[in-house]
């Protein structure tokens, strides 16, 4: 081996870089810990980055859709003002539609649920009265009330300090989280209005400072990130919007309570891959239980023939084939995602491992290609 400035420079990048994982390491939680305050004053950045994504999706389809020619300055204000109103049309046009049907379910809920409490209280008398050895057990138990309520006035003299401070720092907070949400709004806007010129500069920094080769792999792996997470964002609001649809018309033509109000639930929690329809059915259940409970168990048996369509048969198709990804593997990306990082995960691993998907097997095409190529040459 020579040692020449070649050989040296290696050597002492080596060194260096040795020298840095080994502080790194001893140091992890000093560096974990800066990490996560970088990450909290970019935050409003990040969140508006994503809100920019998510706002391009149908950004991207009006300004297809507009009679203006592509060069006319007013197209692209005028695409994000009318995706601007279309999503702020939306969101209030689910709450005037579910608004009222709220007010009304809390009111029958007021009615309904001293019912459903007297009602209970009846059976539990009665089963006393059947089962008298109970009510001798109940009776026997005796509890301090005196120590009891010192502990209780103990534990609100103590607490009163830190309700008024919990209050103050929970309005600090909504202060900051109103603040951050402008901030990553605008930025948004920002990028929306010049985001080929960001593309373009974020190309040239690559190529600028990254060998080719990589600065074009790195290009074409972007690409694929950005069209699988659209293309899985649209995928998702569809079939929320199908299930949504399915309860709606199921549950009114079986006559059950609360048709409108249980599918705009479950088609919101059904954002949240595969596992999220079940939170509406848990609300769904409670709201029919206070009314009648045969109506909730019915709700269930429909819920889930309803829910096994969905998830074998809609979820799998409609999400599955928007972003290229086998059934088997939507199911293995929710399970992983889910354990790791909860529904954040849920919602980010389908996608990501349709990319990793994608990629690997075009490296396992290209293997195989070039070994049939070496079979060949080597027949010949």
């Amino acid at each position: 081996m020579e040692f020449n400035d070649s050989t040296i420079k290696k050597i002492r990048g080596l060194i260096v870089f040795a020298v840095i994982v080994v502080v790194a390491g001893w140091n992890y939680r000093s560096l974990f810990a800066l990490a996560m305050k970088m990450v909290g004053f970019i935050s409003p950045f990040l969140l508006g980055g994503v809100m920019a994504f998510i706002l391009n999706v149908p950004m991207r389809r009006i300004e297809q859709l507009l009679p203006v020619k592509k060069d006319n300055k007013i197209r692209r204000p005028l695409s994000l003002c009318l995706t601007l109103v279309f999503v702020i049309g939306l969101l209030l046009l689910v709450i005037f539609v579910v608004l009222p049907q709220l007010i009304d379910t809390v009111i029958s809920l007021q009615n309904s649920i001293p019912t459903f409490l007297a009602g209970i209280k009846e059976e539990a008398e009665r089963l006393f009265v059947q089962n008298p050895e109970i009510a001798d057990y109940i009776n026997s138990i005796e509890i301090d009330w005196k120590s009891f309520l010192e502990k209780v006035v103990g534990f609100l003299s103590a607490g009163a300090g830190s309700v008024l401070s919990s209050t103050v720092s929970a309005a600090l907070s909504i202060i900051s989280g109103m603040t951050a949400f402008l901030i990553a709004l605008v930025f948004a806007i920002y990028i929306l209005l010049q985001k080929e010129t960001l593309s373009r500069q974020i190309q040239k920094l690559m190529k600028a400072f990254l060998p080719e080769e990589v600065s074009l792999r790195t290009l074409e792996i972007l690409t694929l990130v950005s069209e699988t997470f659209s293309h899985f964002l649209t995928g998702q609001c569809m079939e929320a919007v199908i299930l949504g649809s399915m309860f709606f018309l199921t549950l009114t033509a079986f006559g059950l309570p609360y048709g409108i109000l249980i599918g705009v639930l479950i088609a919101f929690t059904a954002l949240i891959p595969m596992f999220g329809a079940f939170i509406g059915c848990a609300i769904g259940a409670f709201l029919m239980l206070m009314v009648r409970p045969l109506d909730a168990f019915i709700f269930l048996i429909i819920f889930f023939v309803l829910q096994q369509v969905e998830g074998n048969f809609i979820y799998p198709h409609v999400v599955g084939n928007s972003v290229g990804l086998p059934s088997i593997w939507v199911l293995v990306a929710v399970t992983i995602g889910g354990s790791a990082m909860g529904i954040v995960g849920m919602l980010i691993f389908i996608p990501l491992c349709s990319v990793v998907y994608a990629i690997l097997r075009e490296i396992v095409n290209e293997r195989l290609e070039k070994q049939r190529s070496l079979k060949t040459k080597n027949k010949k």
